[in-house]
């Protein structure tokens, strides 16, 4: 039986001033398709929204909409009433008995808001945060009976979690047709069976999720002359992650295996993990930063007690936590910006730290783009022999040689983060740590920016909701529950969603607490454990040279026996100190149980 047509648009087109954001796009929409919308800031993907919601006329063309079919929208921008309560606005006119029986409304309001209780109903609009009352308005889309909803960026201000509860919701509801703008990569592909680049004035369709999307990009580029070389670059090196990465581990790409494995056959590793580390010892030293019992504070709550926990040169971590869970209490100690109530937090030496808050940094107005930037530095040494200019720099974050000469003044949200950000590595830290580094950037300002991480040779600490991002630039990912731990999580972030559907299990099912007389022993066995890692990975470095020296010594039978030598000599004590590593983890390990 074939699927019923929802709306139709023919030849539309819509320009503001003199410039086509639409030209002549012809599209249709079927009832329950999963349609994922990407492209530039700025493009046109909003208006094509308001265009098929009916909230913007087109200029020229026709859409045609079935005449039962209901059709909600989820814009950036609320029109909520200040005075309304929550209730008014995600329930109407509903009587108690009527929604409080609802299973709909109850899995809604939970999974937006964790649960629902009258003094949530009963909250009023002018006291809600940005976030919430983005929820709000999410909330009141999902409950109503809509065949067709548009939704304009719906993962802003949602955590893991909350993304990873929305595309589940989506995906159980067979016959509801979505068309989604996000920059959430792994939410559109979980959702979308089909994606629409908006460039140029034109929608150009893909079949499958961000994946096919991907890899059918790359597939054009081949067959046409590709004019941006770099760009096609960029698209080969995502693929080349897609295909090695954790999306490919599971079902969801939508494309032959054959074909990718084909494209990127010759693709090296997004980054180079033995470069990377050797520029991060050179240029760190062994302690970035350590927490000895740690205990850390927000005001009078409670975030972390008792916390061990050491970030090494060229750690790659992601930090994931539910909101108000302390992710940025927690980067603001690192940082010295917060005093921990009780132990002791060190800072190496040699850190040199770049912090990007979710607050934007006040700047001249009257200055322009590039000159903002080179207020800081004119060249940025990134590692590995890699140099930029400030101008080169602007270019990889979305600042054509054009926009390099906007007034600041004139910036939108999202181009004064990415000026944020270009300004915080022209400075040339060696340890990043980012809150929320994706808000307002769209797909291919990722992508640029996941490429120029690739590149950064020192340490990285990122708090994100962008769960494709986190698993992009991050190697290692600790998670906050919200009961004063700190846990590793070497499953990622799908360990952290199974501790939070069974926190409560979870929690009441853990270790009891060690013996007071064991606690001192265990601290020190942690301390132990950690020093035994930075030497492996300092011998790690090491081999990795010695193994390079031993192939351009091939000829030189007496320098290459030295240096064979020393590598024995390398490899010997790496597996003294993993003897050890080994010995102090089964007695802690003992300890614990």
């Amino acid at each position: 039986m074939a699927s019923r047509n929802l709306l139709n648009l023919e030849s539309v087109s819509k320009a503001f001033d003199i410039r086509a954001l639409l030209d002549s796009v012809s599209l249709g929409i079927n009832e329950a398709e999963r349609i994922g919308v990407v492209g530039r800031n700025g493009g046109g993907k909003s208006t094509l929204l308001k265009v098929m919601a009916g909230i913007e006329p087109p200029d020229e063309g026709r859409i045609a909409k079935a005449g039962s079919v209901n059709i909600g929208i989820l814009s950036q921008v609320d029109d909520l009433s200040e005075t309304s309560l929550v209730r008014d606005v995600v329930l109407g006119d509903s009587k108690v008995h009527e929604w409080a029986s609802d299973a709909k409304v109850r899995e809604v309001l939970t999974g937006l808001f964790g649960g629902f209780s009258e003094e949530l109903l009963n909250r009023k609009i002018s006291h809600l945060s940005g976030g919430e009352r983005r929820r709000v308005n999410l909330a009141k889309l999902l409950i109503a009976d809509f065949d067709l909803v548009l939704l304009d960026e719906p993962t802003n201000h949602l955590d893991v979690e909350g993304v990873a509860w929305l595309a589940e919701y989506i995906k159980r509801n067979t016959k509801l047709a979505v068309v989604v703008i996000t920059h959430d990569r792994w939410f559109l592909d979980e959702v979308s069976e089909q994606i629409w680049e908006v460039v140029d004035g034109k929608v150009l369709a893909y079949e499958g999720g961000y994946s096919a999307y991907v890899l059918s990009k790359a597939e054009r580029a081949r067959q046409i002359t590709v004019e941006d070389g770099k760009r096609n670059m960029l698209i080969r090196k995502e693929l080349a992650w897609l295909r090695r990465g954790a999306p490919a581990r599971t079902a969801k790409p939508k494309f032959r295996i054959e074909a990718a494995n084909t494209l990127i056959a010759n693709e090296p590793p997004p980054r180079n993990e033995s470069e990377l580390l050797n520029f991060a010892a050179n240029r760190l030293g062994n302690t970035v930063y350590e927490i000895h019992q740690a205990t850390i504070k927000a005001g009078e709550k409670l975030i972390l007690e008792d916390l061990y926990w050491n970030v090494g040169p060229g750690d790659r971590i992601g930090i994931v936590g539910v909101n108000g869970a302390g992710k940025t209490t927690l980067i603001r100690a690192l940082l010295g910006q917060i005093t921990a109530s009780a132990g002791k937090i060190t800072t190496g030496v040699t850190v040199k730290s770049a912090f990007l808050s979710q607050h934007l940094e006040e700047l001249d107005p009257t200055w322009r783009v590039l000159e903002a930037v080179e207020k800081v530095a004119n060249q940025v040494q990134l590692g590995n022999g890699k140099e930029l200019s400030a101008s080169q720099l602007c270019e990889r974050l979305g600042f054509n040689t054009d926009s390099q000469w906007t007034p600041v003044g004139d910036l939108s949200g999202g181009e004064r983060r990415r000026l944020q950000l270009t300004r915080l590595l022209m400075d040339s830290p060696n340890v990043l740590l980012l809150d929320e580094p994706t808000n307002d950037f769209d797909v291919e300002t990722l992508t640029a920016l996941e490429d120029l991480l690739d590149s950064f040779g020192g340490t990285l600490l990122v708090i994100s909701h962008d769960r494709y991002f986190l698993e992009r630039v991050c190697d290692r990912f600790v998670g906050l529950l919200g009961d004063a731990k700190l846990r590793d999580l070497p499953g990622g972030i799908d360990e952290y969603l199974k501790l939070r559907a069974n926190s409560g299990q979870f929690i009441n099912s853990s270790a009891p607490k060690a013996k007071t007389s064991n606690i001192v022993e265990i601290k020190e066995l942690k301390k132990e454990i950690a020093k035994y890692e930075r030497q492996i990975s300092k011998i790690d470095v090491e081999i990795l040279e010695l193994e390079k020296k031993q192939e351009e010594l091939a000829f030189d039978h007496e320098k290459l026996k030295a240096t064979m030598e020393e590598l024995t000599a390398s490899v010997e004590k790496k597996s003294a100190v993993e003897e050890l590593w080994l010995e102090a983890t089964d007695k802690l390990e003992g300890l614990e149980n």
